[in-house]
């Protein structure tokens, strides 16, 4: 079982596309912008472990995607000189498969788990004392035959990324020497991180593009370079060399992104809990369900940044519309008698 040969770590990239979008991940920690106190705490951690000459303690990194959790570990491997196996907690379906995984690691390598949180419950135990004692428990043999040999692995470094760091176990969660929740950008930093992107992809841009796009990448940064690259689109079919401002604005307009970055996806959910729902308050699945949408998604994706910009409001009873976001629809706002000491 362990010396089978691991496949879940390897990760082939064949699609140019992708192959580009990692040109502009930044590979440095100086190059990384925003989350300024967990740069600070890492770059210490990280130069700490080098003077003990040691790996770096295991890091959990949890938030909404697209903040950077994946680029954090990569510079990590970077910074420390080591190496980095990535898989995801769906990609780990039996305790062989990490076994296997463990088992193929060397010496101050990293290994980066995405969605750490979907690991199953048998699978995980196997985590504990490899993070805690470099061992890997496995059971060999059935019934009165059975049993435990113990095996001594490399030390090495555990990234876990996570949307969702209540649903990891305590166990799990305790084992962590370094915890870190990526929060939100300021649009000032989607700023710096389009100019960045815009002169790795060498395109030319009016600051007032960069403002425009900034404004409507939900404070993310993976949405911005998402936006970045859609405008350059556009700009390229109309044989624009430089993308100006009113070209940024309608081509934002005609992929169905709003001024505060908005998609067609966000409104409906919003228009769904107020048409269909007198505003809520209204459960998730029941909003799902409406809109044809996983549960998941609209919890991972889309909840977040309407809660942010204070569209929507979780209550004990449901998902409540807020008179915010009656104003951005231009709809009439009528007060819901059931939404009354919701937030009491």
């Amino acid at each position: 079982m362990i010396e089978r040969e691991n496949q879940i770590t390897t990760k082939e990239v064949d699609d140019d596309s992708q192959q580009f979008d990692l040109t502009l991940r930044p590979k440095v920690l100086s190059e990384y912008v925003g989350q300024m106190d967990i740069k600070k705490t890492l770059e210490i951690a990280m130069q700490a472990a080098q003077k003990r000459k040691e790996p770096i303690e295991h890091i959990l990194l949890y938030g909404p995607p697209g903040l950077g959790k994946t680029t954090l570990a990569n510079i990590v491997a970077h910074e420390m000189g080591a190496n980095i196996k990535t898989t995801s907690g769906p990609a780990i379906e039996k305790q062989g498969d990490l076994a296997s995984i463990l088992s193929n690691l060397e010496e101050n390598d990293i290994l980066f788990i995405d969605e750490i949180h979907r690991i199953k419950t048998q699978v995980e135990e196997i985590l504990y004392s490899a993070m805690e004692d470099y061992a890997l428990d496995i059971i060999i043999g059935k019934g009165p035959a059975t049993r435990s040999m113990r095996i001594q692995l490399p030390k090495f470094t555990l990234i876990g990324a996570t949307t969702k760091a209540g649903s990891l176990s305590s166990p799990l969660r305790d084992r962590f020497g370094h915890i870190y929740k990526l929060d939100f950008y300021t649009e000032s930093e989607i700023e710096s991180i389009l100019k960045r992107s815009s002169a790795i992809l060498n395109i030319e841009i009016e600051p007032g593009a960069i403002r425009e796009i900034a404004r409507c990448s939900r404070r993310t940064p993976r949405i911005a370079n998402r936006l970045l690259k859609r405008v350059r689109d556009f700009a390229e079919v109309a044989d624009k060399k430089k993308i100006e401002t009113e070209l940024a604005k309608s081509s934002l307009k005609t992929i169905g992104v709003d001024v505060i970055g908005l998609d067609r996806t966000d409104r409906k959910i919003l228009l769904t809990i107020i048409e269909k729902f007198n505003g809520g308050p209204v459960g998730l699945n029941t909003i799902a369900a409406a809109t044809a949408e996983e549960t998941e998604t609209i919890e991972d994706l889309y909840e977040p940044y309407l809660m942010q910009v204070g569209f929507l409001d979780r209550t004990s009873r449901g998902r409540v519309v807020t008179e915010n976001a009656y104003a951005h629809l231009k709809i009439e706002y009528i007060e819901n008698k059931n939404q009354k000491n919701l937030f009491y």
